[in-house]
């Protein structure tokens, strides 16, 4: 399934995002919350907002792929997604509003792309039957 590489690169950023948060804390010794530590805050907010869609969009690609959408839209809703992501997170990171609103709008694109590719190949005779 073509999908998995897409789960995959999600648990990365996932991981990668993590280990900021773990790093920081080590550094200015917080155990619980962000110590008011505004790098911390941010590395925060950037993990949590990962966490909020990166699991929702690899559901979504992964039906996409099962209801028999073609590999180079699951490719191209994958790679806009996490091209969204990866914008998003570095315009957070460095405070540019840019990149921020950018990765943003890219990542509701792809979001959105990524459910109409779902309805479109929906198999609605399964869904709408009633037995």
């Amino acid at each position: 399934m073509v999908s998995a590489l897409y789960v995959v690169l999600g648990a990365l950023f996932l991981i990668k995002f993590s280990v900021d948060v773990i790093r920081l804390r080590r550094q200015y010794r917080v155990a619980h919350g962000d110590g008011g530590f505004f790098e911390l805050q941010i590395a925060m907010r950037i993990h949590g907002n990962a966490m909020e869609n990166i699991p929702i969009a690899t559901l979504l690609l992964v039906m996409m792929e099962m209801n028999g959408a073609d590999i180079w839209m699951v490719h191209l809703c994958g790679l806009f997604f996490f091209a969204g992501r990866a914008m998003h997170g570095w315009g957070m990171h460095h405070s540019i509003m840019y990149w921020r609103r950018n990765g943003m709008l890219i990542t509701g694109l792809a979001l959105i792309g990524m459910v109409l590719c779902n309805l479109l190949f929906m198999p609605w005779d399964l869904v709408l039957t009633l037995h």
